[in-house]
């Protein structure tokens, strides 16, 4: 077979010559893995069959279709309207067959005979070639082989022996240095290391299925080896088959060893409740036609055979093996492993791991025993404790005693149109219901007089409900969600007479909830959530301040701009309403400020609220740190389709509201943005939009001053359990489902990936991607996952989730799918992985790469100091203030230096222990621990502490690989003694710096007259004195180090081990002691908490 190449600087795949061979000799040594991580490219298509999920692959199979991952994006999922991201879209088709029946991936013995098999793999070698060669794997489980090569068949060969480290995707020097790397799948790589010298193996597979055989199948083969020919547990049977053997005979009342095939499809039912009748019973039907049985019975080795093949997800297994050391099996040990390391749980314990086991495990043995076979870890992913939203969002955690305009509040439009369309009155008051039990906290009453005397809701209703009884069912549910303050917009054109019986009715059904009282003075603040518990608060036109006469007119600006109709009000009704709103919306927000106060709301329309946001986006910004902002949808907008809240929430907006009862995108993001905080309604934002000196603008395309950017790490592994579109019986049973992720935030954030499609799968589809999104301003992040059926002619929507980046829980998660009215999807989900890690190099303050485009991974975190690119302050033009803070300008480059100089250190660790840039500093520590062994598994280093400093040194002589590992350590402790020596002075002048441009501000406006800025100079210079506040600004959270401590508990049972890890934590910790001055800023200011979610 001909190899296949290409020179380095050629960049795409060509023909080698025939007679071209590698250089079987030359094989180096076992370099540092400094390979740049690619998550962009796609793995092989993979034909599943909807009966099984990841099918046994055909190891002669072609690589076909490796390149449709990621060329289109779905047509009806995308809300983001950008051009980069829309490609051309797939050719659907329609199709009635169903895949053959296919082996499935359930056990060691499967990957084993996989490999003996053989299968054909990508060889990579350091000249930009690769290689075509089929690789078997002994009879006899001893050695490796390939073929063809032009070498002795004894040198196309390796020796199980000789395996020291099998790591999976682009972590070797070769796949770093090698021209095509970009173009290879980061979950079709691996490398098998072997030798004293650690040399590599580099590999590709065709697809990640076929990867995760090759490095679970290696990964048993070695350990077995090194366990002896006596491992512990051999010759017991495996948990599962003697878990299942029980149930069996339990069910086997006859005691023959045989069951009715409906008893035994009941059994497999009650054990696996998701799985699907027609499955089973076709599955049984398969064995019977392969054995020529004439009866339907079902022995024990069938009914285990049927229930591992339909109950086993490979991907589960391929994780179980991997924490586990090899086992079919983890114990309380591995599980702790796994949820500190891998999961990000905090205080995790034995006893924790113990009551997983105890509440998961199916097995008596597996509960008497303390572990969790396949079965049980499956459950256990299942479980909420593994839900992707954090469990610690659904109960308040925000600081809720801020002024009400400094927090988002879940607003509904009147439900007026949905009155319409659905025929009556009742639904109309029942959307009041409806919003208020989802945790709304701001509802829009339409009224206008009605017959009778009594004031009715202004819909189109032919028979509408009056506003006593919306109000009476307004109450019931007013709390039902939320204890947190509930906003009346009251909008109305009635007489003076209804006005009365209007707020009769206020005050009689509400009672002492009514909030009305009156501000304490024109510019005091607004009350918080918490002061306002349990009352309701009316908002609408209102009479001045002071006025004494019962009657008086204000202005009416409902019909839109340029319309003023004089509206008489009645001061009865008047006194009630708690905050006032202003009238048209301005050409110009600074001059509109003035004679206002914080107890009058702004109410814009869409079109006018989107004007202003793309125009005078700071000047938004900073109207909405005083005032109340609520938008309300175009006029336009008569089907009650619903604005993109996400547009004006980047300005600021406290309220958008929204038609609850009209599902989509857009609602989506609505419903999934107020589910953190506890559900109750009230969002904190962001603080560079509530403090009173900071700068801030939702259109910048580069970093966002005192924000730390994040880089999102997305892997779609596999779903379960998709049901077919809405009205998709025409198309039969066939589902091509594909997974499309989207980021909404401010523009430079928003992104969207796809998957591949995998064809004819709904049960149990494997997609194995990965994509990298880059955030600017993460704490304003939402993340969507949409699934789509790419072979239905027509709706091609699935389900989805959505939900805010703050509320991601990283490791192995759960989605659970909504379905497009919000209602959860019976058992269908996505297995997703989730890392969050801090910028470590590329881009500039505006430069490429910022914000959410997703990009490729890459370990080019270790940037030079000439490479740095450092934020810079802005000249304000006042020689006096300008001067204080050029004394900033040293201490900020020396914070960016120093963080960025121990960043590019434990880099360099993790590339060494073959890791990717996203693995936790646990995960890196285990490794290096590991790698440190001599060939008897003995340590070949000694940790000793040197100045309160924990180092490694060699017990004699060691190999190079172990040399380079050794050094890379070393450079770390050293720079972690640099930053922590030299943060406490750095961040003290800062401070001092920030101090004193503070004293500026309340005499900014007379400096600049003084040094002649007026009009829009004088508005530049105040807005880069806050641009450089911003910058020098660090939260008090951050100062703190007690927890540093806290992170290494119980992370390894050797006490140097943890002191050791104690040290890198409190650099860390240190670390954050800075402010984000910096792009490459390594992650944000929240203490302990974000060492966790980056380390």
């Amino acid at each position: 077979m001909e190899g296949v190449g290409v020179p380095a600087a050629a960049g795409a795949p060509g023909q080698a010559p025939p007679e071209e061979e590698e250089e079987e000799g030359e094989g180096e040594e076992g370099e540092p893995p400094e390979g740049p991580p690619e998550e962009e490219a796609p793995g092989g298509a993979r034909r599943g069959s909807r009966r099984a999920g990841m099918a046994l692959p055909d190891p002669a199979g072609a690589a076909a279709g490796e390149q449709e991952a990621s060329s289109s994006l779905p047509r009806r999922s995308s809300i983001i309207k950008d051009p980069a991201n829309q490609k051309g879209g797939q050719k659907k088709t329609v199709s009635f067959s169903s895949m053959p029946s296919e082996k499935k991936i359930s056990s060691a013995g499967d990957c084993i005979s996989f490999m003996q098999a053989g299968c054909e793999l990508k060889k990579v070698r350091p000249n930009s070639r690769l290689y075509n060669r089929f690789f078997t794997l002994d009879g006899d489980l001893q050695a490796l082989r390939w073929e063809p090569s032009k070498k002795d068949p004894d040198k196309a060969r390796l020796d199980i022996s000789a395996i020291r480290e099998i790591r999976p995707g682009k972590n070797t020097e070769t796949f770093r240095h090698n021209g095509l790397a970009d173009q290879l799948c980061e979950d079709c790589a691996l490398s098998i290391l072997h030798g004293d010298d650690y040399e590599s193996l580099d590999l590709v597979a065709r697809s990640a299925d076929v990867a995760n055989i090759w490095v679970s199948g290696l990964r048993y083969l070695v350990s077995r080896l090194r366990q002896g020919p006596d491992p512990p547990g051999a010759g017991r049977e495996p948990p599962r088959l003697a878990w299942l053997r029980s149930v069996f005979e339990e069910a086997d009342e006859e005691g023959n060893g045989i069951l009715p095939e409906e008893a035994a499809v009941r059994l497999i039912r009650r054990l696996a409740p998701a799985l699907k009748e027609a499955r089973i019973r076709l599955r049984f039907k398969e064995i019977q036609r392969s054995k020529e049985k004439l009866t339907t019975r079902v022995t024990r080795e069938e009914f285990c055979e049927v229930f591992g093949e339909l109950c086993t997800r490979p991907e589960v297994y391929f994780l179980l093996v991997q924490i586990s050391k090899n086992k079919e099996f983890v114990d309380a040990g591995d599980l702790l492993l796994f949820l500190e390391a891998e999961q990000g749980v905090a205080g995790a314990s034995e006893d924790l791991c113990r009551d997983i086991v105890r509440r998961y495990e199916p097995s008596e043995e597996g509960r008497r025993l303390g572990f969790l076979a396949i079965d049980g870890f499956t459950r256990y992913l299942l479980s909420p404790e593994c839900d992707l939203f954090d469990p610690e969002q659904r109960k308040v955690t925000q600081d809720m005693s801020r002024p009400l305009s400094h927090y988002y509040i879940s607003s509904s439009r009147s439900p007026r149109w949905a009155a319409e369309r659905r025929g009556g009155p009742a639904d109309e008051v029942r959307g009041y219901e409806r919003a208020l039990r989802t945790g709304c906290r701001s509802v829009q009453l339409d009224v206008r007089d009605g017959p009778d005397g009594e004031p009715v809701l202004d819909g189109a209703a032919p028979a509408p409900p009056s506003f006593r009884l919306a109000l009476e069912v307004i109450d019931r549910f007013a709390f039902a969600a939320s204890a947190f303050p509930l906003i009346l917009c009251l909008d109305h054109r009635c007489s003076v007479q209804q006005q009365k019986v209007m707020a009769r009715h206020l005050k009689g059904v509400f009672g002492p909830k009514l909030f009305g009282g009156r501000p304490p003075g024109p510019d005091a603040p607004l009350p918080s959530p918490e002061e306002l518990r349990g009352r309701v608060v009316v908002e609408g036109r209102k009479l001045p301040p002071g006025w004494t006469a019962p009657e008086g007119d204000v202005p009416d600006d409902r019909d839109g701009a340029g319309a003023r109709r004089p509206l008489r009000l009645c001061r009865e009704l008047s006194d009630l309403l708690a905050v006032g709103r202003s009238g048209l919306c301005p050409r110009d927000l600074r001059e509109a400020a003035g004679g206002r106060g914080p107890w009058e709301i702004r109410s814009f329309s869409e079109p006018e609220a989107s004007r202003l946001a793309n125009e005078s986006p700071e000047d938004l910004v900073n109207h909405n740190k005083r005032f109340l902002s609520r938008v309300h949808p175009a006029p336009g907008r008569t089907d009650s389709g619903n604005p993109n809240p996400q547009d004006f929430w980047n300005s600021g907006c406290q309220m958008v509201t929204m038609d609850f009862q009209t599902p989509g995108p857009m609602m989506d993001l609505h419903t999934g943005w107020f589910l953190q905080n506890g559900g109750c309604g009230y969002v904190l934002r962001p603080a560079v939009m509530r403090d009173e000196v900071s700068y801030f603008s939702a259109n910048t395309k580069g970093a966002v001053p005192g924000i730390s950017p994040q880089a999102l790490h997305v892997k779609v592994i596999s779903g379960q359990n998709f049901p077919k579109p809405k009205g998709a019986g025409a198309k039969g049973d066939v589902t091509d489902p594909y997974v499309c992720v989207e980021v909404h935030g401010i523009p430079a954030d928003c992104s969207e990936r796809r998957t591949k499609t995998v064809r004819q799968n709904g049960d149990d589809p494997v997609f194995d991607e990965t994509f990298e999104f880059r955030l600017a301003l993460p704490e304003l992040a939402v993340v969507r996952f949409v699934v789509l059926d790419d072979d239905y002619i027509g709706d091609d929507f699935i389900g989805q989730y959505s939900v805010p980046f703050d509320c991601l829980q990283q490791g192995y998660r759960h989605v659970p799918l909504l379905s497009f009215a919000g209602e959860p999807l019976d058992r269908a989900s996505l297995f997703v992985h989730v890392a969050v890690a801090g910028r470590g190099g590329g881009g500039g303050g505006g430069g490429g790469g910022a914000g959410g485009r997703a990009q490729k991974r890459s370990l080019s975190g270790r940037i030079g100091k000439r490479a740095r690119e450092y934020t810079l302050l802005r000249n304000t033009g006042l020689r006096a203030v300008d001067d204080v803070f050029k004394m900033a300008v040293h201490p900020l480059r020396e914070a960016t230096d120093v963080k960025e100089n121990l960043q590019s250190a434990i880099v360099s660790v993790k590339e060494l222990c073959g890791l990717p840039p996203i693995a936790s500093l646990k995960q890196c520590m285990l490794t290096l621990s590991s790698r440190l062994l001599s060939s008897d598994n003995t340590p070949s280093v000694s940790f000793v502490m040197k100045d309160n400093f924990p180092y490694l040194e060699p017990l004699g002589t060691i190999p190079d690989v172990q040399k380079k590992v050794l050094s890379a350590y070393d450079l770390m402790i050293q720079e972690s003694r640099i930053l922590i020596d030299t943060a406490d002075g750095i961040h003290e002048k800062i401070v001092q710096c920030q101090k004193a441009g503070m004293e500026f501000h309340e005499s900014l406006h007379a400096f600049g007259a003084k040094e002649g800025l007026k009009g829009r100079k004088l508005n530049k210079a105040i807005e880069s004195f806050a641009w450089n506040i911003t910058v020098l600004k660090v939260s008090p959270e951050s100062h703190s180090f007690t927890h540093s401590v806290v992170f290494t508990e119980r992370l390894l049972c050797a006490e140097h081990r943890i002191k050791l890890l104690g040290e890198c934590s409190k650099t860390i910790n240190r670390l954050n002691s800075l402010p984000a001055v910096s792009v490459e800023y390594i992650e944000d200011s929240e203490g302990v908490d974000s060492f966790d979610r980056l380390y």
